[in-house]
């Protein structure tokens, strides 16, 4: 009989222990924001980053920032928009060359920071950018242009809001684990690029929660994957499959509309009608 109740005894603290476990499956197309959330659970709920850690991201960031300025003078040269600054055709040309040095100790230099600082207040780049529809940049590319100086110095260390806007591309499965009350909590964070989504089906046994993110902002970009397919049209696609899925017939699915800053800027320039005629708002 005592034996009997150990059993039961046992049995009942498993039970106890999976109602405090929260499994979290983060999905979504590529760039939805799904590793923005990790980043942000870890601030909140894990003491945020060491300077260890911080400093993991600076080679990152570094590759973001010249990416991100070598698709600005891609899209000038694809739309014909040459600088008005006669000095800025040398500085494109700089940017266009140049590799960030592989070693994880190496600084940015700083003829970077001098060269993409003149490019993007040069008075072409509004023209540009009326064709950022067209073709494909970081939406933190602004924010890293205009802290370039700060990021090509020798004692760099990357903050947190730095952190939050880099951008690498997951791939594979990331698990994140912090506390929320009594709540354990089991975040799976997933590459949401095309290739990586046969490797989701790892994830789905015994997942309590999906949050589903999406970028509003993204109705009127292309696939980094497939230029002539619209951005938000493929996670509609994808959504639909995963809500009708098998898997998810008990599993409790939240939609998390994301980037609605960016959303609300490019209304304006950029009708939601252009890409979904439907639309008659």
């Amino acid at each position: 009989k005592k034996k009997s109740q150990a059993i039961d005894r046992g049995l009942e603290e498993d039970s106890k222990k999976l109602r405090r476990e929260c499994k979290i499956l983060l999905l979504g197309s590529g760039e939805s924001g799904k590793s923005t959330i990790v980043k942000q659970m870890k601030i909140i709920h894990q003491n945020g980053y060491s300077v260890d850690e911080l400093r993991l991201y600076r080679h990152t960031i570094y590759k973001n920032v010249i990416d991100c300025a070598k698709a600005l003078i891609g899209a000038m040269q694809q739309f014909d928009i040459s600088p008005e600054n006669p000095e800025n055709i040398q500085h494109c040309e700089f940017i266009m060359q140049f590799t960030v040095d592989p070693d994880p100790n190496a600084h940015l230099d700083a003829r970077c920071a001098t060269a993409i600082t003149a490019i993007w207040k040069d008075p072409c780049i509004p023209r540009v950018l009326d064709h950022s529809s067209e073709f494909y940049m970081m939406d933190s590319a602004s924010y890293f242009f205009d802290e370039v100086h700060r990021i090509t110095q020798d004692d760099y260390c990357p903050t947190e809001a730095d952190v939050l806007r880099a951008r690498t591309k997951t791939t594979g499965i990331y698990e994140t684990r912090f506390q929320m009350g009594q709540l354990s909590i089991h975040m799976f964070d997933v590459g949401g690029q095309r290739s990586e989504r046969k490797k989701w089906i790892h994830c789905f046994e015994n997942v309590t929660s999906i949050i589903f993110c999406v970028a509003l902002s993204e109705y009127d970009q292309v696939l980094l994957e497939a230029s002539d397919q619209n951005r938000m049209m493929e996670s509609l696609v994808l959504f639909d499959s995963v809500v009708n899925s098998r898997w998810f017939m008990r599993t409790s699915i939240i939609l998390f509309l994301n980037k609605v800053d960016l959303f609300r800027q490019k209304l304006g320039k950029s009708p939601l009608s252009n890409y979904f005629p439907d639309y008659s708002g």
